[in-house]
């Protein structure tokens, strides 16, 4: 069965939606310049009340490893996921930590799959698609060819666009380890719709992966 996360979390009403309707992770964007900025202690504060057997994620962005590290710890995370130009040093240290890794990658014309063999110890790689000046949270798509190619490089969460009209077709062609959503399942940056975010994970979760 695909894995679902969903990100972009800022409110506990949200989380509990997500997480009663079958959600395997949830993320929690902690760069500031993000419309779904979190602060630390909020994040805290609805990670304490998850069930268990849910992934908390931190989403950074080029953020020192020493400050992801104690972010982690404060906040309870499970899992950091690497949002920017982090080096295979960085997601290698940040693993010998005993995190969980994520890290992401834009899919653009210059995207190069076999990029992601530098990376050892990461847990999965997550595929956005590029769009200039923005890291993430677009709602644009791109070629899920792509992303099946990239599997050859290790597990895939497919992000990007994704809504609960195209998650089936995008399951089926990318095959994917997982699912990442965040605008499509939106009322407005950081609020979920919670009819749609429980229509995505049932569709998500009924789709076979050929």
């Amino acid at each position: 069965m695909v894995r679902v996360k969903v990100c972009g979390i800022t409110n506990l009403e949200d989380a509990l939606v997500a997480a009663t309707a079958g959600a395997d992770a949830l993320g929690f964007n902690f760069w500031p310049r993000s419309p779904r900025f979190v602060e630390p202690r909020r994040a805290a504060a609805i990670i304490a009340r998850l069930p268990p057997f849910v992934t908390s994620v931190g989403v950074f962005v080029n953020e020192k490893r020493s400050r992801v590290e104690s972010l982690a710890g404060h906040v309870g995370l499970a899992a950091v996921q690497l949002h920017g130009d982090e080096s295979p040093d960085d997601a290698k240290a940040l693993a010998a930590a005993s995190l969980l890794v994520l890290k992401a990658f834009r899919v653009g014309p210059g995207f190069q799959p076999q990029e992601l063999r530098r990376y050892r110890g990461v847990a999965a790689f997550l595929l956005d698609a590029e769009v200039k000046g923005q890291r993430g949270g677009t709602g644009r798509t791109f070629d899920w060819k792509q992303a099946r190619v990239a599997g050859r490089y290790g597990r895939i969460m497919l992000a990007g666009g994704l809504t609960v009209e195209n998650v089936a077709a995008a399951i089926r062609q990318a095959q994917p380890y997982g699912v990442d959503v965040c605008t499509g399942v939106e009322k407005t940056p950081g609020q979920k719709h919670h009819e749609r975010l429980r229509a995505f994970i049932q569709r998500a979760k009924g789709t076979v992966v050929p």
